[in-house]
């Protein structure tokens, strides 16, 4: 294993950068260490931008310095990147190593500003004036540029498989036991119906994402000090409504990350939803109800040929439910802080990316999974049909409606623990006192018309 480099996907500690790195790459941009440095030299590009429009400093910059500063971020690489890490561990640009991130950029703002910038960059701030900035930088598109896309893309495929079988009967299980019939299209809508509404909250927590900017406790002592006549309030509102964020005026040294929580919190909804529909899904593949396309090449088993799994489905469990693990414990701690600041909370936010990671991954999945699913209409027609006792209750519904106070029991006399036919029901009906009519409208009575308004629920979609 010695000869495998560090850069090897083989090497990966983490299966993110191994197994699943090509999966993973949309999120490289938002979830990545340099991701990372280059929000925090926009942050503090646009903070010096900033300080000075500001009357009272003396700071001033030509056109030209504006537009090379305004610029950094964008034309941030992996050699710059390189740099602030070198700038961080061992040194560079005649600076010793800082062994702080957030200063390693500082330093390097200076390499590319000139000398009477440099003590206006980081004016003030503390490292989570700039931290909480950059990270809500990356995760507001991660989550509106990834994976809000990628749960649409599911929400999609079972808007299609709703509307193209919407009218399909199929056995339904309450208790895993047979039950009053529904159709494929329905029960598919049911999930992209409720995926819909979770999307609805990740945007929502995505739009309300919210930064502050108010330095070491929260008070902006230091900028006062300096300038006690400015109102940094507004400043610091303003500046941080420029970025595409919320504002948060009451704050510690951190930003109480109740914003991140809420987004958490939403993901989770989503990925709730999406492993109830893996396991209906998986049950319906093991039942007979949905054939799988073949891919060509592909190996189900490694010594049964004949085996087309569900893994698509699987591995999507698997996935949404490690990132549930991951969204749950960093929703829970983000949210602390011992008194105005510990150092705790800065290793576990470098997890987001991997929790937002294992949501691609799992949204692929499902949706890839969707895409292969045949539903087999002949295996439910005959389930169906098997399954006579299933018109009981809408024989004793009929008699209820037609004053037959001992109707319910009657069907459970008839039905409860036994096997029954059409033919014992039809019997029934022949002993009845109910009217001609009543009795060819409870005749005409059968397990795969007995769907309801399944087919018109599917409709209920927005599109």
């Amino acid at each position: 294993m010695d000869d495998l480099s560090r850069s090897d996907p083989l090497a990966a500690v983490s299966p993110l950068d191994g197994r699943y790195a090509g999966r993973t790459a949309p999120l490289v941009p938002y979830a990545s260490e340099a991701a990372l440095m280059r929000a925090r030299v926009r942050v503090e590009a646009e903070y010096l931008l900033a300080l000075a429009d500001l009357e009272a400093t003396s700071l001033t910059l030509s056109e030209g310095e504006r537009e090379a500063i305004a610029g950094l971020a964008d034309a941030f690489d992996g050699d710059d990147a390189r740099l602030v890490k070198r700038l961080e561990t061992e040194g560079a640009a005649g600076y010793a190593a800082t062994n702080h991130d957030v200063k390693a950029v500082e330093y390097f703002l200076r390499t590319e500003t000139p000398e009477r910038v440099h003590p206006w960059i980081h004016f003030g701030l503390t490292s989570e004036d700039v931290n909480n900035l950059a990270q809500r930088l990356l995760a507001k598109p991660a989550v509106e540029e990834v994976l809000v896309p990628a749960i649409g893309d599911v929400r999609d495929e079972l808007t299609t498989l709703a509307r193209e079988h919407r009218a399909t009967p199929m056995l339904a299980r309450t208790h895993g036991q047979p039950a009053t019939p529904t159709t494929f299209g329905k029960e598919m809508a049911v999930y992209a119906a409720r995926l819909g509404r979770q999307l609805a909250r990740v945007t929502r927590a995505a739009d309300g994402l919210s930064g502050k900017l108010a330095g070491a406790s929260g008070t902006y002592a230091a900028h006062v000090a300096a300038y006690p006549d400015v109102d940094w309030r507004a400043f610091s509102r303003e500046f941080v409504g420029r970025l595409g964020l919320e504002h948060t005026a009451l704050t510690t040294q951190v930003n109480p990350c109740d914003d991140l929580a809420t987004l958490f919190d939403a993901l989770r909804g989503v990925n709730n939803v999406l492993l109830d529909l893996d396991r209906d899904v998986w049950l319906y593949v093991s039942q007979r109800y949905l054939g799988q396309e073949t891919t060509e090449g592909e190996t189900g088993s490694s010594t049964m040929p004949h085996k087309v799994n569900p893994i698509d489905f699987e591995n999507s469990e698997g996935n949404l439910s490690k990132a549930n693990a991951d969204l749950t414990f960093l929703a829970d701690y983000v949210t602390n802080s011992r008194l105005q600041r510990d150092l705790s909370d800065s290793t576990v936010k470098r997890n987001v990316g991997a929790a937002f990671a294992h949501c691609l991954i799992g949204y692929g999945k499902t949706d890839a999974g969707l895409g292969k699913v045949v539903p087999n209409e002949r295996v439910m027609r005959e389930e169906l049909e098997g399954h006579p006792e299933l018109i009981g209750e809408a024989v004793q519904t009929i008699l209820r409606r037609e004053g037959d106070t001992e109707a319910y029991e009657r069907v459970k006399a008839l039905t409860r623990g036994r096997a029954v036919t059409l033919s014992d029901f039809r019997d029934l009906f022949d002993e009845l006192d109910v009217s001609a009519s009543v009795r060819e409208e409870l005749r005409a009575l059968s397990p795969e018309t007995y769907v309801g308004l399944g087919d018109e629920l599917v409709d209920e979609l927005d599109d």
